[in-house]
């Protein structure tokens, strides 16, 4: 399909080298969305094909939708979903978002965005990792504690992962690194699925 035309509007698909071999008239890519893990760089560059993206469209929605599966675990509402639509009556304990700590794995554009939002929601504890540890992400009254991963996955509640998929950051969360943490916290990855190893994460959940 490539082969007639000079600019590719992509979303998740693969831009792999053969879709840039094939791309004979391809001058530019265009990525909608966030992480560029997709995109065939070295091939694209060495094909003279310039590529950007679009990292702020999605960061709202995808700061939204991680306070959603935040609620939506802490409080069981897909299992009561679930039950109900089975024609059972079911009563579910949740926890409230002001008693649990909250790990964020990832402070850039949605993980700062979801930090922003549950500090206003008045979460006692967020607990934070990051390349760079930017004291201004939230207003200063509200107190973020820097810590390592493993720290992360021992002590919060709800551990939330916000990383691009790298070289650095593929497979990160193993088998041992999902064993730190207590049995019923929960984790939330809207990153990219990779940064989970998911043989590993079937194991501990199995």
């Amino acid at each position: 399909l490539i082969i007639d035309y000079d600019l590719l509007i992509a979303g998740t698909e693969p831009i792999s080298l053969k879709v840039i071999e094939n791309g004979k008239n391809l001058k530019f890519i265009s990525r909608v969305g966030i992480g560029l893990d997709s995109v065939d760089l070295l091939a694209a560059r060495e094909h003279k094909i310039s590529v950007s993206y679009t990292p702020d469209a999605p960061a709202p929605a995808v700061a939204e939708l991680t306070l959603g599966m935040i609620f939506c675990l802490l409080r069981h509402m897909h299992l009561a979903n679930t039950t109900m639509h089975r024609g059972e009556w079911e009563r579910f304990f949740g926890r409230r978002i002001t008693e649990v700590t909250v790990g964020i794995i990832g402070a850039g554009r949605v993980g700062g965005r979801v930090l922003r939002r549950l500090a206003r929601l008045g979460s006692p504890r967020i607990l934070v990792n990051d390349i760079h540890q930017n004291q201004n992400i939230v207003d200063n009254k509200i107190k973020l504690e820097w810590a390592d991963k493993d720290t992360i996955l021992r002590e919060a509640d709800v551990v939330s992962l916000h990383l691009p998929l790298t070289a650095a950051t593929s497979n990160l969360i193993t088998y041992e690194k999902l064993r730190l943490m207590k049995q019923e916290s929960v984790i939330i990855n809207t990153s990219r699925g990779g940064i989970i190893n998911e043989k590993d994460l079937y194991k501990v959940l199995s």
